[in-house]
């Protein structure tokens, strides 16, 4: 585009233009850098159709770009932010497990329901049963609740089918969602998320083994990423790392939920083969998270689920404090799905990872954004207030970061726009 073309939208005198830039380039923030992007006091931000073209201060406007066909949006006593990125929801499943959750409050734990056939199992058998278009329905209906609270960009995994042609069709839900409204989807194949009843006694390597050779070629060009749940009751290290190793080889990007209820080396293991993410970490150590951060030279992102704990009524939370100033890039995300975190409120995940993981609120927000986008590998075009990058943008209700997440609970999103249209 021209750089002379008049501006489509202008969103101007926010009181804080929060950009989430200030790191290198070519790595997610981390270490000092999480918390030291820069804020813009009394600025704007610029677009010229779907594309950010400025961004600055009010007195560094160019007002001659300013056109009868401009629509201006004053942000007065608002913070004017990039749309949050949400890097690890379970958004296409079946039914729910409201009917579980006095099963954890009188202190079942999730292994335990999952052992009697609950938990994942129970939701496979829910979302076996659905059609096509119940699935796309009700994706549909979580990703409109999502987009209220100001996500713009999501990832979306499979892991609720464990049999080929479920599976197949929650990734084909999954794009398809995508393309009927405006917030961006990032199908993720989690095939592996536990051993389904047909291979109990063939136990998990046959079961992976089966996915490789049945599901995995049907999938190029569907799904960028390859998960496995790496966790007692689930799979073990061995089989994890067999997997992720030929998922790779058939050109996968990988990742792993690891470390959630045990320490079992699965994010080490997942790090050392390249994995862009290691989900969950709550059980890794500070040690472990240094040694990653020094092994991948910054690029392998820990993604924090904090709603997770807090449902589950656990004591653990990840370490983030230790992770962060080890240097190790961390995200932040809620986990939406229907057993463990049926919330879709990033902000107070946000507002959770502050009061239980150690973070401040810029980097609670720069984990929730700029740090997720490379945890989906989408850094490229959201995550921060950059010239060139899709105009994914939010104007709060508040009128600093420190508000975001000390309004425990809230939503502070005014308006939302994707792509430069307001939704």
């Amino acid at each position: 585009m021209p750089d002379s073309a008049p501006y489509s939208l202008l969103i101007q005198h926010a009181a804080q233009v929060l950009t989430m830039v200030g790191g290198p380039p070519d790595r997610p923030l981390a270490g000092s850098d999480l918390g030291a992007w820069t804020i813009i006091e009394n600025g704007f931000v610029a677009c010229v159709d779907d594309k950010i073209v400025a961004v600055g201060p009010m007195a560094g406007l160019d007002a001659a770009r300013i056109g009868p066909a401009t629509r201006i949006v004053e942000a007065t006593g608002c913070v004017l932010m990039p749309g949050l990125v949400e890097c690890h929801t379970h958004l296409v499943f079946g039914g729910n497990r409201a009917h579980e959750f006095e099963r954890k409050l009188r202190g079942e734990t999730y292994l335990d329901i999952l052992a009697s056939g609950g938990g994942i199992l129970s939701t496979v058998r829910a979302t076996r049963a659905a059609s096509e278009a119940e699935l796309l329905a009700n994706a549909l209906h979580h990703l409109a609740g999502f987009r209220r609270y100001g996500i713009t960009t999501l990832e979306a995994k499979s892991g609720y089918g464990l049999d080929r042609d479920t599976e197949l069709r929650l990734v084909r839900v999954a794009r398809e969602a995508g393309q009927r409204q405006p917030v961006r989807v990032v199908p993720t194949f989690l095939g592996a998320h536990v051993v389904p009843p047909e291979f109990k006694a063939a136990g998990p390597r046959a079961y992976v083994d089966f996915m490789l050779r049945e599901v995995l070629s049907d999938l190029k060009g569907e799904a960028a990423f390859v998960d496995v749940f790496c966790e007692e009751g689930a799979f073990p290290l061995d089989v994890a790392r067999y997997y992720l190793e030929q998922a790779h080889k058939m050109g996968f990007g990988l990742k792993i939920h690891a470390e959630q209820l045990h320490d079992l080396g699965g994010c080490e293991m997942a790090a050392a083969l390249g994995a862009t993410s290691i989900d969950h970490c709550d059980y890794l150590t500070p040690a472990a998270a240094a040694r990653i951060a020094q092994h991948t030279q910054g690029r392998t992102v820990a993604v924090l689920l904090p709603l997770v704990p807090l449902f589950l009524r656990q004591e653990v939370y990840a370490p983030a404090r230790e992770f962060i100033d080890n240097g190790l890039p961390v995200a932040l995300s809620t986990d939406f799905n229907p057993g463990s975190c049926p919330s879709k409120n990033l902000w107070l995940a946000q507002s959770v990872a502050c009061l239980k993981m150690g973070f401040t609120p810029k980097e609670a927000l720069a984990a929730a954004t700029l740090n997720a986008a490379w945890a989906i590998g989408q850094q490229h075009d959201c995550g921060s207030l950059e010239p060139g990058k899709r105009a994914d943008l939010l104007v709060l209700h508040v009128p600093s970061v420190a508000e975001i997440p000390y309004w425990l609970g809230e939503n502070p999103v005014r308006d939302v726009f994707i792509g430069g249209r307001e939704w």
